[in-house]
């Protein structure tokens, strides 16, 4: 009987140290003998970089490993920040052709209080997937309608969206009005797309109907904060403002405290915004996608708008472009100065960040300003540099050790941290491909192969 109990025992023991062994955990290591990119202050080589809870504490070449650190040996190996992904819809859709697993819009237009936060689905498919390509941080944005909500910035682990959440990084989305041609669908959009009720027999009315909403509902907005500051500066005496769950959304952006962007692609809509933005003196503010940025790259600079650029692996915008422009618009707008980063504007293919960022660094941007638009250029853009985007001490332990340059297809992720936790490598593409790549293991007998036609 004891030696039944001491089997048992036994048993449970290991099956816990396996199971511990594929769960993710936080601990002190020490990464050695690495060639890390820090982004921020350059290449070192052959350094040691060590991690205690969810900070990086150290980084160098003389660097003291504390007692008790799990030595990872980085020989031969390349460390990188984890990277960013400026405009997803990462963690609010599955299936694409099913509509119960989407929800990246409401209904109605006019939805700026609608958190995208509130809709990821940390267990969603394509998060491990994603990871596993170095993106381990992503903007998920809503979609539909002229305001159809905020968009949040997530870490690519945790159990809740709570727990993914990176800070207080959230952004109202704007669907920016956009002129139809050739009888196109009226409504808002970038230059892709958009949304009305039907074909648009007149599509310069369709467009001033358009901006026309968008300025009422700004008008409201600015009239509801005005409202709510002179009651908050001074409550005696006076009645508090009904609550709209829609203009108190927008607040933040007005008083200057969240970041508005902008979704704008074509080269007329990006000028109209330019003027918009201006004339409503909006404090912080980015364009997303902006696919014919190249086309006004001196207008961006002037302005001095930050740019959500991408998808890089795209065709061009107009028949008569060369084939390239997607691949060397962000290239051409970094030469202007306009402050960049980059963005996939894809769900369960946000995994091809990476090759987007390769594409821009090939066709103009250059390798070293690429990498800095995929960790710390949107960092910096969405006010989170200080913990996010570069390797330094201090900073949140987000990054990745690789076999190779992560742009190119042929490298692997090794090994990888996402808020100091060490995430297991694994995904649902990595466990088909292990079992089919010795399909017949196991089997006692070979299966007998028939010739065709038998």
């Amino acid at each position: 009987m004891n030696l039944l109990l001491t089997f048992i025992l036994a048993f449970l023991t290991l099956f816990q140290q396996q199971d511990q062994e594929q769960k993710a955990r936080q601990g002190t290591y020490a990464i050695t003998n690495a060639r890390i990119e820090t982004v921020s202050d350059g290449t070192i080589e052959n350094g040691t970089i060590v991690i205690q809870g969810d900070r990086i504490i150290a980084v160098g070449k003389n660097v003291t490993i504390p007692p008790g650190a799990e030595i990872i040996d980085g020989t031969g190996m390349h460390v990188y920040p984890g990277m960013i992904d400026s405009g997803t819809s990462l963690g609010l859709t599955e299936i694409g052709s099913v509509a119960e697993t989407n929800d990246t819009n409401e209904i109605g237009e006019i939805t700026p209080h609608m958190d995208a936060l509130t809709a990821i689905n940390p267990n969603a498919t394509a998060i491990p997937v994603t990871r596993l390509s170095g993106v381990t941080t992503v903007i998920a944005e809503p979609s539909g309608g002229l305001l159809p909500g905020t968009a949040a910035m997530v870490n690519l682990f945790g159990y809740t969206a709570e727990q993914m959440q990176v800070g207080n990084a959230k952004m109202l989305v704007l669907q920016f009005p956009v002129k139809r041609t050739g009888g196109g669908r009226g409504g808002f959009g970038g230059g892709r797309g958009g949304f009305g009720n039907g074909a648009a027999s007149d599509p310069d009315e369709e467009y001033k109907k358009a901006l026309d909403k968008l300025n009422e509902v700004w008008d409201r907005a600015e009239l509801y904060n005005r409202i709510e500051e002179a009651y908050t500066s001074s409550p005696q005496g006076k009645v508090r403002p009904v609550y709209a769950p829609e203009m108190d959304a927008i607040r933040p952006v007005l008083i200057g405290e969240r970041t508005l962007m902008v979704k704008v692609d074509s080269e007329p809509a990006i000028l109209a915004a330019i003027t918009w933005v201006k004339e409503r003196k909006i404090q912080k503010v980015v364009f997303s996608g902006v696919s014919e940025g190249w086309r006004v790259a001196d207008k961006l600079a002037e302005a001095g708008i930050s740019c959500l650029v991408g998808p890089m692996l795209a065709t061009p915008t107009r028949g008569s472009d060369r084939y390239d422009r997607a691949y060397s618009n962000i290239g051409i707008m970094a030469d202007a100065g306009v402050k960049v980063a980059i963005r996939s504007g894809e769900s369960e293919n946000v995994r091809n960040l990476p090759f987007n960022a390769g594409f821009a660094a090939a066709y103009g941007l250059g390798k070293e300003a690429a990498l800095r638009a995929v960790t710390l250029g949107p960092a910096e853009m969405f006010g989170i540099d200080k913990d996010f985007g570069s390797l330094s001490v201090g900073k949140k332990a987000n990054l990745f050790i690789s076999d190779g340059d992560p742009f190119e297809t042929a490298t692997n992720i090794l090994v990888l941290f996402i808020d100091g936790f060490n995430v297991p490598i694994e995904s649902r593409h990595l466990d088909l491909y292990k079992e089919f790549l010795n399909r017949d293991e196991g089997r006692l007998k070979p299966v007998e192969v028939l010739p065709a036609g038998n």
